[in-house]
């Protein structure tokens, strides 16, 4: 690029001198900040992994070309097989109904075998361990208080492999993986860095929480691998975005592309079909549970607002009036009315079967009203909602392991799903033992991640409100989406698994912490080794400490003074 076109770029005429401040500091060593084109803010480069660890490591420069080019995929995909064979070690045991499965995995069989779900007898837990094969389904229908998205996905598993504790958690176990490759190539995208975004995805695999979620048949995993779908799509659409209205920006004679106000007030951008894709993720997030309504909400805003800047950016005068008219409207329908058509189709099993709870209230107690103009259906389904809601706001009794959402980033409360205590003996116990062994599935967080990630959170706040980092606001939207509606219910009873629905965006706060911790572009070797060892330790200990845990996360039989050892906190028992 020639002198010209570098002084154009940093908005200086040509041969116009520099600050005098500039120059009378570079001889204390000061260096200006490098300035980026207008085509690399709106289009970001992948930062370009080098070859020199693999060289070190004595690989031939040729095959350290091929896996350097191969890192984008191989590293995810690598990264993902590891979680996958983790979560699905002994992926049947318990051979029990821990916990809520005593509800999804009955349901979800229910749904799969005729439509909608049925009122289970409640002495049929030991039943269907016993002889899953000579257990009915009730045709009778059961009041359930959650749409049916996640039982669906759960009743794919066992359509497959049966009505037994692996087949209603084979579907969550592969979300779960699959999440881990998401949640790799999302940070990747996000932080325009392979070595980040694998980073991001290899401490979602050693999270204990999103471990134990993924071996469990509940509906919060399925949940969050929606929302977190939703938020790679509206990625990847923001990435789209910007590319077409970099193409539709004129280069001036020097070659540099320049901002033109006209273009970026005026310039529609179409179709979008990976903002849809989020909407349909939403609408999956939101017929799974109701809180992907908040989620909706927050990401639904973070999206626009991420088309403000791209406009401001392209050179827009009043790029909120510009995104108001020409993108409002189409955002809207991509996402908020693709959200609640795709809420309304999940129900159709419900809808066609005509035997399902409230199926049929509109003919026979909804008679009359304003709203009679409208299909029985809709307005029982109306009325079936209202219920859950209701039901919902007033659940207000106590539970052993209820928390409040205060305590969760600290691992206040966490949930034990499965706990029994074999004799000496029996069930993996030792014989030697003076006193009963334990053996329990515990739904705690990774504590080394989860108490890192309460710095790294501040740190993405203060990048977001005092750098305008894009990317940390991002992910303090996804974590707040998560997390703070639930202090709008204080008086519900409500657990830590909750949080598992932003868990992927605590990594990649803790993954953006260690970015820093490394050093910035240009940074010396003595603060890139500094970094490097001090970053290196912090992601060792975490990994140490999940395989610490590994056996409270599997159930395993623990001799009764181990297991105090891993109890923490008082509040974990």
């Amino acid at each position: 690029m020639t002198s010209t076109a570098s002084e154009a770029q940093q908005g200086r005429a040509p041969g116009e001198q520099p600050p005098s401040w500039q120059q009378r500091l570079r001889r204390f060593g000061y260096v200006p900040r490098p300035v980026i084109g207008l085509h690399g803010r709106l289009v970001p480069p992948y930062s370009k992994p080098g070859t020199h660890l693999w060289r070190v490591l004595g690989v031939p420069p040729v095959l350290a070309g091929h896996l350097v080019r191969w890192a984008a995929w191989g590293g995810p995909l690598l990264i993902a097989l590891v979680a996958g064979l983790l979560r699905f070690w002994h992926l049947g045991e318990p051979e029990a109904v821990i916990f809520d499965e005593t509800y999804y995995a009955k349901d979800a069989w229910a749904l799969i075998n005729q439509g909608y779900e049925g009122q289970w007898p409640k002495d049929i837990d030991e039943r269907v361990l016993d002889d899953p094969s000579g257990v009915a389904v009730p045709t009778d229908p059961g009041y359930v208080v959650h749409p049916p998205v996640g039982k669906w996905v759960i009743g794919v598993g066992e359509a497959m492999f049966g009505f037994t504790p692996f087949g209603w958690r084979f579907m969550v176990f592969v979300l779960g993986t699959l999440s881990v490759l998401m949640l790799c190539r999302i940070g990747r995208r996000l932080f325009r860095s392979t070595f980040l975004g694998c980073l991001a995805g290899a401490l979602l695999a050693v999270d204990g929480l999103h471990f134990v979620m993924s071996r469990t048949a509940l509906l919060d995993l399925v949940l969050m691998f929606f929302v977190l779908g939703a938020f790679g799509c509206l990625l990847i659409d923001r990435d789209w975005a910007r590319r077409k209205l970099a193409a539709a920006l004129p280069y001036d004679d020097e070659g540099v592309l320049r901002p033109d106000s006209e273009v970026a007030e005026r310039l529609r951008l179409g179709w979008r079909p990976w903002r849809i894709a989020a909407g349909v993720c939403l609408g999956l997030a939101f017929g799974t549970k109701w809180n992907g309504l908040y989620i909706l909400a927050a990401f639904g805003l973070m999206t626009v607002l991420w088309d403000v800047g791209a406009r401001r950016t392209a050179g827009a005068v009043r790029p909120y009036v510009a995104v108001l008219k020409r993108d409002v409207t189409p955002a809207f329908f991509a996402t908020v009315v693709v959200t609640f058509v795709t809420y309304v189709a999940s129900w159709t099993g419900w809808i066609v079967t005509k035997e399902g709870y409230y199926r049929n209230w509109a003919e026979a107690e909804g008679k009359g009203g304003n709203w009679t103009w409208l299909p029985d259906w809709l307005r029982s389904l109306w009325h079936y909602e209202t219920e859950v809601y209701n039901f919902h706001v007033n659940l207000t009794s106590g539970h052993t392991y209820e928390s409040n959402p205060w305590s969760w980033i600290v691992l206040g409360r966490p949930v034990s799903y499965f706990y029994e205590s074999p004799k000496p003996g029996k069930e993996g116990c030792p014989a030697t033992e003076a006193r009963e062994c334990a053996q329990e599935v515990l739904a705690l967080g990774t504590p080394l991640l989860w108490w890192a990630s309460c710095f790294a959170v501040l740190y993405v706040l203060w990048r977001w409100a005092f750098r305008r980092d894009w990317r940390a606001g991002a992910i303090a939207c996804g974590i707040a989406a998560g997390w703070v509606p639930w202090f709008f219910y204080q008086e519900r009873t409500i657990f830590l698994f909750y949080a598992v629905v932003f868990v992927p965006f605590l990594c990649l706060a803790v993954a953006m912490m260690i970015g820093a911790l490394l050093g910035p572009p240009g940074s010396d070797e003595r603060r890139r080794a500094v970094g490097a060892v001090g970053s290196g330790v912090l992601v060792l200990l975490i990994i140490w400490n999940f395989i610490y845990f590994w056996p409270i996360y599997t159930g395993q039989t623990l001799p009764m003074d181990e297991w105090r050892d891993r109890i923490w906190l008082d509040t974990w028992v």
